[in-house]
């Protein structure tokens, strides 16, 4: 993150004027502020057309080392509900909130949800362009977990009514809707997962964000870098990677949608194994894409999963 002091500097130099003309357009919309596109997908699921949605972190982006721009403190200062996933996950977002001087009520989506702990005790995030260790026990990818994101969503409908009481039936009807469909989504995922024999659902991933589907599911995922991208894998962590792909007998590697490929396309190469496609992991698809909603993420990261382990 670099030169994010700046922004509050930035940000006075922007005329009334400019300000002004959204304010009027959304005047009768919720202003919503969601970190990532995942939690925006979810926003626009439950808010539907009562709000006005910003997106920080778009499509095939890592929020992981994601930088902020004034436009995103402008977005903050005049927010009426912020949504994000915490447990550390967006790093650059406290210092933006601070520096945004955000009014609203930051909601944090993954409180009350299944939380797993993150087995490195931690993870880096970048801060003013240098790598920051926090300490933390959790796993942020609370997302891959179909159970959890129906406590995401309960979370967000919350937020919307007690920022707008007028539209709260409109939200608590969304999300029971959605609610249902992410029912149906869970029993699809199982009962594709169990279609594969028990011994082949070993797989192979660029960082540590699958471990929620691996427990729900039953998919056992490999990765040589944690549950943050930021963290670099070593040449030793490879070689023991590729020691416990042949032990555990991976049946597929994969690349992710916001990581570069060539790192598991190394892995590939050294183990005898052939990329079985991409996962998408920290974000969604842009639209038109395999992965533009979060049902589609998930179907699409099971059918890629089953086809290529299938095959291998």
């Amino acid at each position: 993150m670099k030169n994010l002091s700046k922004l509050i500097v930035r940000m006075t130099v922007v005329t009334f004027a400019s300000l002004a003309v959204p304010a009027l357009a959304h005047a009768e919309k919720l202003s919503v502020v969601a970190s990532f596109s995942i939690i925006g997908d979810f926003a626009k699921a439950i808010g539907g057309e009562r709000i006005a949605l910003r997106t920080l972190v778009g499509a095939n982006s890592d929020a992981h080392v994601y930088e902020p721009k004034p436009a995103d403190a402008l977005a903050l200062a005049k927010a009426d509900v912020i949504l994000v996933n915490g447990l550390l996950f967006e790093g650059f977002m406290d210092r933006l909130i601070q520096a945004s001087e955000a009014k609203a009520k930051l909601t944090v989506l993954t409180e009350g949800a299944d939380i797993l702990n993150d087995p490195a005790g931690g993870h880096y995030h970048y801060v003013d362009g240098k790598a920051v260790f926090h300490a933390t026990p959790n796993d942020p990818h609370a997302w891959q977990s179909v159970g959890n994101a129906k406590i995401y969503i309960q979370n967000i409908a919350k937020a919307f009514c007690a920022a707008d009481a007028q539209g709260c039936s409109t939200y608590e009807a969304n999300e029971t809707a959605y609610s249902e469909q992410l029912a149906a989504l869970a029993e699809e995922i199982e009962a594709a997962v169990s279609a594969i024999p028990r011994e082949r659902r070993v797989a192979v991933v660029a960082h540590n964000a699958f471990r929620y589907f691996e427990r729900d599911y039953g998919v056992t995922f490999l990765a040589p870098q944690g549950v943050s991208t930021e963290s670099e894998a070593s040449a030793a962590d490879v070689a023991s990677l590729i020691r416990e792909i042949r032990e555990k007998r991976a049946a597929a590697v994969f690349a992710e949608n916001i990581s570069d490929a060539r790192l598991v396309e190394q892995i590939a190469s050294e183990a005898g194994l052939t990329l079985g496609g991409t996962l998408y992991s920290d974000a969604l698809s842009p639209a038109g894409g395999p992965a533009s909603t979060y049902i589609d993420m998930m179907r699409h990261n099971v059918q890629t999963l089953t086809s290529a382990i299938n095959r291998g």
